[in-house]
């Protein structure tokens, strides 16, 4: 009789986590050519998406009151790359934030004259919409290391700010993490800490990347997921943790996990997936993970000249220990 109990008492578990997780469907993909993409959910309901486009010259937004309704919303144009001069060429990677109540967009921009002096830059609007207003050049975020950088993200924690991006610190790798405290939205107050570098071999296929950084706070940890190796196939994510607790300063007290988290998925029609974002479902509880990824392995040429990246939606669940569960073996 209890063996009867406990079999009914795992079905109806099975079935609750089941219909749980199928509660959220996304048309994938959300966004046809739109890499490196950013969701943003303000407190009223509504989500933002920022990401590349495959021309590498603007930024554009996207709104809606729900994660599928991003795919047949409005696109505006929101800033153009300059004619000459810096800020002039790759534009890539824009974030969207709002801070203090007023939003900003840090995105990666090289020179009209010198396309791969590539540095972080950043926008601001004090619009309630950011598909509204005007939006202000605030700049260059400088760091101590004048060097390739891109990537930049930002958090929140403990009252403090922090930016996190990806930058080149070392001859022969192409980028590391770094995390730095910050004054304000734009500006960098140091230290300037090497959180990793790409020092697994999933991590340095054809470039020794690790970028796009991502922040989630969660069951007492701070979880970073990165993105490593070339922007083909063989693109991947990584993941970082720290308790929360912890000096977020100390290079020591962060840990990486030894192989990837989440990483291309032939028998799904998964190809290298990554720089992704997190937000929230519709319940406002839900963790959903944004990201792109191609539905094809053979690219022609240049992967960075291949314009099929996807934005995609899916759910993160956790694991029994509190970590973030990609579900490598499921398709969106």
């Amino acid at each position: 009789m209890k063996i009867r109990i406990f079999l009914v008492l795992i079905a109806v578990i099975v079935l609750y986590q089941n219909s749980f997780s199928q509660t959220f469907q996304y048309n994938n993909p959300i966004a046809d050519k739109r890499a490196d993409p950013w969701v943003t959910k303000t407190d009223d309901g509504t989500y933002y998406l920022i990401a590349t486009v495959p021309e590498y010259d603007r930024i554009v937004i996207r709104k809606a009151n729900s994660i599928n309704g991003l795919r047949n919303a409005e696109e505006k144009e929101v800033w153009h790359k300059h004619e000459t001069g810096v800020m002039g060429h790759h534009i890539w990677a824009p974030e969207l934030h709002r801070i203090d109540g007023k939003w900003y967009i840090y995105f990666a921009a090289g020179e009209a004259e010198d396309i791969w002096k590539i540095r972080m830059w950043a926008l601001s609007n004090s619009s309630n919409d950011p598909t509204e207003g005007e939006w202000k050049e605030e700049g260059q975020i400088k760091t101590k290391r004048e060097s390739f950088s891109l990537d930049a993200t930002t958090f929140e924690h403990k009252g403090k700010r922090y930016l996190i991006w990806a930058q080149n610190v070392r001859e022969g790798d192409n980028t590391a993490l770094v995390l730095s405290e910050m004054k304000d939205p734009t500006t960098l107050t140091g230290p300037e800490i090497v959180i990793t570098e790409p020092q697994f071999a999933w991590e340095r296929v054809k470039y020794h990347v690790n970028e796009g950084p991502a922040v989630i706070k969660r069951n007492g940890k701070i979880f970073v997921s990165y993105s490593a190796s070339a922007t083909n196939h063989n693109y991947c994510m990584g993941l970082l943790w720290i308790d929360e607790d912890a000096d977020l300063l100390e290079a020591s007290s962060w840990n990486k996990s030894p192989g990837p988290v989440f990483f291309t998925n032939e028998e799904v029609k998964r190809y290298g997936p990554g720089h992704n974002s997190f937000t929230t479902a519709e319940d406002g509880e839900t963790v959903i993970m944004i990201y792109h990824a191609r539905d094809y392995k053979e690219i022609r040429g240049h992967e960075l000249s291949d314009p099929n990246r996807a934005t995609r939606a899916r759910v993160v669940q956790w694991t029994a220990n509190g970590f973030p569960d990609f579900m490598q073996t499921v398709g969106d």
